[in-house]
């Protein structure tokens, strides 16, 4: 949207800097058939790379989870875990979401398909212990990253995976994503 409102916006001074104004049908007529075009020529060029971006989560909005979890668990943790188990309340977003685990023990609390399973007993595909390193770093207050390798939800594939985490009370929770 931001393309287009540029080239919109290009468009209007490329007719004001000729010396026309938007007086007039015809001139109204040339400058909305420019526009029209512009933004067909503008949408149909970005939208593959678009539709490709949008398909899975971003750093920032990895991070932006995080943010938004934390803030839940310090509000209400028993609504905030529910939330993140259920992928309610925007914490669940294409291939990002929220996980959980007990500080003291590493019981899984919040995960899609790994709630009840060991924090520290989960090894990255090409055997980074993800898991203890997450459970031995983890500070309260503090957002820190790991990376290692994963397949997305769905895939087999390993892929290259970044996730942030950190410590909420008695919990340690993370959101991870993908770097390609």
């Amino acid at each position: 949207m931001k393309i287009l409102n540029c080239a919109v916006q290009t468009l209007k001074l490329t007719f004001l800097a000729a010396g026309f104004t938007a007086q007039g049908g015809v001139m109204m007529r040339h400058l909305s058939i420019a526009i029209g075009l512009a933004a067909t020529l503008v949408l149909s060029s970005s939208s593959p790379f678009a539709a490709e971006e949008a398909k899975f989560g971003s750093e920032q909005e990895a991070k932006a989870m995080l943010e938004k979890a934390v803030a839940a668990l310090k509000d209400d943790k028993s609504k905030a875990l529910a939330m993140f188990n259920k992928g309610e309340g925007g914490f669940k977003d294409r291939d990002l979401y929220v996980f959980c685990a007990n500080a003291s023990d590493g019981v899984m609390t919040a995960h899609p398909y790994l709630k009840g399973e060991l924090l520290q007993d989960i090894v990255g595909k090409k055997g980074f212990p993800l898991g203890k390193a997450i459970m031995e770093t983890a500070a309260e207050g503090k957002i820190q990253s790991v990376t290692y390798w994963w397949p997305r939800p769905g895939t087999e594939t390993p892929l290259e995976k970044h996730t942030f985490y950190t410590k909420v009370g008695d919990q340690i929770c993370g959101v991870g994503y993908y770097k390609q």
